[in-house]
């Protein structure tokens, strides 16, 4: 039997030992059967979380997907060690809505907020990827039937909702900006102005008002230290990667360079 508290230990907060819990009984639940099961969606925070934990767990094997290479919330199919997997066992749907969005192209906020409003919960909804003509989602196989069913506005906008293929999603390119910016420390506050193109100022504001995420986790502390590697998240600003701190100036600046993603 295995120990709780041997999956546990990882865990920092309330919310992410309640997460564990479940991952725990459905490897409970994999020892026993001797097949897969899988978990509910997750950013990459808890993904890594969840993928750092099991590798403690011996005889089973783990691995994410979300539907597409660079998904940004996949699912993480948990099986005895000596299985094959097959890419059925993560129970993905692919569903394509399509409206008349000519005039009005409703955000990546519409189309989950349209989602949700039919009672669904965020755990079994997948990325969202949003195309002229359609937006394309990735969710739960076992609800795909209720959205296909039930979904037909997207905010004033009629909808419908049509089955698609894993093959058929087009997952958009990422664009990419690169940013060199010297700055006098690497608080989260400074590193994040200097990313998004704002003052120092409005952005203290937006982290205090916890529109901020650091590596996908909600941060308010303003003097957080970020490293190389590290994602800041605004809502309504996108992403900026630390890609590297290249060294110091002369008058003691930190040299960065930052990869924006709009």
């Amino acid at each position: 039997m295995l120990d709780k508290e041997f999956l546990l230990y990882r865990a920092k907060t309330q919310d992410e030992k309640e997460m564990l819990s479940r991952v725990y009984d459905l490897v409970q639940q994999v020892l026993r059967a001797r097949q897969p099961r899988v978990t509910d969606f997750l950013d990459p925070y808890h993904a890594g979380l969840v993928l750092m934990a099991l590798e403690r767990v011996p005889d089973l094997a783990a691995r994410s997907d979300g539907g597409y290479p660079g998904a940004e919330r996949v699912r993480i199919l948990i099986y005895p060690d000596y299985l094959d997997p097959r890419e059925e066992d993560w129970q993905l749907a692919f569903l394509s809505i399509q409206g008349s969005f000519e005039e009005q192209e409703p955000s990546h906020r519409d189309f989950l907020g349209a989602l949700l409003a039919l009672g669904l919960r965020r755990e079994k909804i997948g990325d969202i990827l949003l195309h002229n003509d359609q937006a394309q989602v990735v969710v739960a196989g076992e609800i795909a039937p209720f959205i296909q069913s039930q979904l037909a506005r997207v905010g004033r906008i009629s909808v419908t909702v049509h089955r698609i293929s894993r093959e058929q999603l087009c997952s958009p390119p990422r664009r990419v900006r690169e940013i060199k910016a010297t700055v006098p420390s690497l608080r989260l506050d400074v590193v994040a102005a200097a990313g998004f193109g704002t003052s120092r100022t409005r952005m203290a504001r937006e982290i205090t008002a916890q529109r901020v995420s650091l590596n996908w986790q909600v941060c308010s502390e303003l003097s957080h230290t970020v490293r190389e590697g590290d994602i800041i998240s605004a809502r309504g600003r996108g992403r900026v990667q630390v890609t590297r701190v290249t060294g110091t100036t002369k008058s003691g600046r930190l040299a960065l360079i930052l990869h924006r993603y709009v």
